[in-house]
């Protein structure tokens, strides 16, 4: 038996199990991530995140959700890999880089009144929209407000990248809306070769939004900080909300702030530790 420290945090909900690998080393994170995330015989959780060490900036996350597939990016996670790095004094600077399979991200963190890091911004790079490169099949250079087939229903649908694919529906309301239904039928859906993380967005006002996602690889969670801020690009090329303001996007777990330019895609939410704990694999 091999025991392993982890700690479980989470941001807005969207809760991984996380490991410093600085310290110790992780075998088969794939085959880990879907034994510990069992929310009744693991520790539970949306996924499991490494922080490794990085020749190419402060520090390198990997996450594996809870099926075990590996992701590219998560909004969340990093925020709370940010605080993890400050909070165990593993960086003294309030200014940091992250390595992702995303590329580097870069990170600003502000402090509590307990001097711990309670909320992050994240530089999420600019917004990727053309169809081929998120990857979506459809022959268009950019899939705006298209109509589309999901499963055999016509939807209409924005998609882009944030790293990782997103599809983003508007809709009237998104509280009645039968998700584990509908969102394996668009993450599976054909166009998608890759699978497809999909927003169901409700308009609350001019830069307020709510939210609901179908997160590939592990269905419905609480919160998603990539799907917010492509929900958020959405938005301001659907003409409800503006470029260069702040949106508000409310999710099951709470709110993020997206702020969306030509330039980069800023996401500032909380990040926070849930407990400390061992376990023997």
């Amino acid at each position: 038996m091999k025991k392993l420290f982890f700690t479980k945090m989470q941001g807005i909900g969207n809760d991984y199990i996380y490991f410093d690998c600085f310290k110790q080393e992780i075998e088969n994170p794939n085959e880990l991530a879907v034994k510990l995330s069992d929310r009744h015989f693991g520790i539970g959780g949306d996924g499991i995140v490494l922080i490794c060490p990085s020749k190419v900036a402060d520090a390198k996350m990997r996450m594996f959700n809870l099926d075990g597939s590996e992701g590219k990016m998560c909004g969340n996670a990093i925020r709370c890999v940010g605080k993890y790095l400050f909070d165990n004094a593993m960086v003294d600077k309030k200014e940091i880089s992250i390595e992702t399979l995303s590329g580097i991200k870069y990170l600003t963190l502000y402090e509590g009144e307990d001097g711990k890091i309670a909320k992050v911004k994240v530089d999420m790079g600019q917004a990727e929209l053309e169809a081929e490169k998120i990857p979506v099949t459809l022959k268009k250079g950019k899939i705006i407000s298209e109509k589309a087939m999901i499963g055999n229903k016509e939807e209409v649908i924005t998609c882009v990248s944030m790293g990782n694919p997103h599809c983003v529906v508007f809709v009237d309301s998104v509280d009645g809306l039968d998700l584990e239904k509908i969102g394996p039928v668009f993450e599976n859906a054909d166009i998608f070769p890759d699978r497809i993380n999909t927003e169901f967005i409700e308009v609350l006002g001019r830069n307020k939004l709510k939210m609901r996602v179908w997160e590939r690889g592990s269905g419905e969670t609480l919160a998603c900080g990539t799907g917010a801020c492509a929900s958020a690009v959405a938005a301001v090329l659907s003409g409800y909300a503006d470029m260069g303001k702040d949106i508000t996007v409310s999710l099951i777990g709470g709110e993020l702030t997206i702020n969306y330019t030509s330039e980069s895609v800023m996401m500032t939410g909380a990040a926070a530790v849930v407990f400390n704990g061992e376990v023997e694999i």
